[in-house]
């Protein structure tokens, strides 16, 4: 038999979505949130668990779409919503989401604190400007978390929810390495945002998170295989990035503005 595998992840309204988000698009948020925490672990989904903190002014109809949501997307994912609370408080209403998974072998499953001197760092698809709408339609990776532990045996991962640079700041810091970006894959949306604030593309790949991706890190021999990969679920992995001894995390040349420099969390991110 495996393991069981649990992640924890919640969304606050004002702060992880605007206040009047559609409510069934909340809960899938909410779930799909607490899903990608699962997919980085390479385990199987199975159930979800739904506790609700919100003000009395709240209708019934809101909150019937906040749960609607949650079992959809995990019915998507082959896990119900089995179990929950609810608590009136005054404050911003938020959803907690628990979401239950086995990893099927006997051995650890991935985790941030796996990544080795020489590794190869990946990211499942492009980053930045997610706030114009993708923060409220997630695309879970959890296919591709597993093939890239089982068929291409990545070892530490983590999904990218609080900014790219950010998040791998902590595999390394959890790992005691050093990483290096070498290259952002920016999504079309980091460059609308550009356009419409004047940040730079890079630094809305780099910091704005909600992206949902994948990172993982992959021994130097196997990452050609993982970028051949013809299944859907990997078709836009892209190498960013080395792991050395050291640490904290550098952007290369190319990525750091014209020299390689150390990022801090200073830059940006989300806490």
């Amino acid at each position: 038999s495996g393991r069981e595998v649990l992640c924890t992840d919640q969304v606050v309204l004002g702060v992880h979505c605007e206040v009047d988000s559609a409510p069934k698009a909340v809960g899938r948020k909410a779930a799909a949130r607490a899903l990608s925490d699962l997919a980085a672990t390479a385990a199987t989904p199975r159930a979800l668990t739904l506790a609700v903190r919100a003000p009395a002014a709240t209708s019934e109809a809101v909150i019937r779409g906040w749960v609607r949501g949650v079992m959809e997307e995990g019915d998507s994912f082959g896990a119900p919503l089995c179990g929950g609370d609810l608590s009136c408080s005054a404050g911003p209403a938020s959803l907690c989401i628990t979401a239950s998974g086995e990893y099927p072998l006997r051995g650890k499953p991935p985790g941030r604190d796996r990544a080795k001197p020489g590794d190869c760092v990946v990211l499942t698809g492009p980053v930045g400007g997610s706030r114009l709408g993708r923060h409220l339609n997630i695309a879970t990776r959890v296919e591709a978390g597993a093939r890239l532990h089982f068929t291409h045996g990545a070892k530490a991962m983590m999904d990218v929810s609080d900014g790219l640079a950010w998040d791998l700041f902590r595999l390394c810091r959890a790992s005691g390495v050093m990483g290096t970006i070498t290259s952002v894959p920016i999504h079309s949306d980091a460059r609308r945002a550009s356009k419409q604030d004047g940040v730079s593309a890079l630094s809305h790949a780099l910091h704005d998170g909600e992206d949902h991706e994948l990172i993982a890190t992959l021994s130097a021999g196997r990452v050609r295989a993982a970028l051949a990969d013809p299944s859907p679920e990997l078709s836009g992995l892209v190498v960013i990035g080395v792991i050395s001894s050291g640490s904290g995390l550098r952007l290369s040349a190319d990525v750091g503005g014209g020299s390689a420099r150390r990022w801090t969390p200073r830059e940006g991110g989300w806490r």
